[in-house]
């Protein structure tokens, strides 16, 4: 089973890569921002309680989120792997999914990060706003805000895995074919 974190700064093309991984690796790709939107519109408790802590204006606990993505991956229980886009963002999330796959007899195989400069990805970002209509992506100051709160809380991510020999940074700068290209040669060796 291949259990890969996609990592990367917004807009450093972690969606684009994730369909690609999930096509060619068949794996299940899951999207923290895609579980919270399905269980807040489908009304699941666990949907209930993430939009109590929303509404309240406050972050909704790690072991919310875990117990949503510990619900995606048992509804998969053939899967070949899964991609965790998005989670984990913090030591302590990635702590907790560590032991809810431990539990599983599962670990996270890789760690794939897609590294791009910010200016570029500021770029990417503006131009995404004008065709996604998404606020947080027309202004550039929000967006630098973003890349602040990422390298605060999820930087430090990159030591944790490092640790654990599983973290590969990618040039997220070239074109999607030789990011593709790489990301294929590193998971095929896991």
């Amino acid at each position: 089973m291949k259990n890969i974190i996609l990592f990367g700064k917004p807009g450093a093309g972690k969606g684009t890569q994730a369909v690609f991984l999930r096509d060619h690796f068949n794996l299940i790709h899951i999207s923290t921002g895609d579980v919270f939107r399905y269980n807040i519109k489908n009304q699941t408790p666990l949907g209930i309680m993430a939009k109590q802590y929303m509404d309240n204006g406050d972050l909704v606990p790690d072991e919310v989120t875990i117990q949503m993505l510990e619900s995606e991956v048992d509804k998969r229980p053939d899967a070949a792997g899964f991609i965790f886009d998005g989670f984990p963002r913090t030591i302590s999330q990635a702590e907790a999914l560590d032991g809810f796959l431990s539990k599983k007899d599962m670990a996270i195989a890789a760690t794939l990060a897609l590294d791009v400069d910010e200016d570029i990805l500021v770029s990417r970002l503006l131009s995404r706003g004008k065709d996604s209509g998404r606020a947080d992506d027309q202004d550039e100051e929000k967006i630098r805000n973003r890349f602040a709160e990422y390298n605060e809380k999820t930087a430090p991510l990159i030591a944790y895995y490092k640790a654990q020999e599983k973290f590969h940074a990618i040039d997220g700068s070239r074109p999607i074919e030789a990011i593709a290209d790489h990301l294929t040669r590193i998971v095929d060796q896991l």
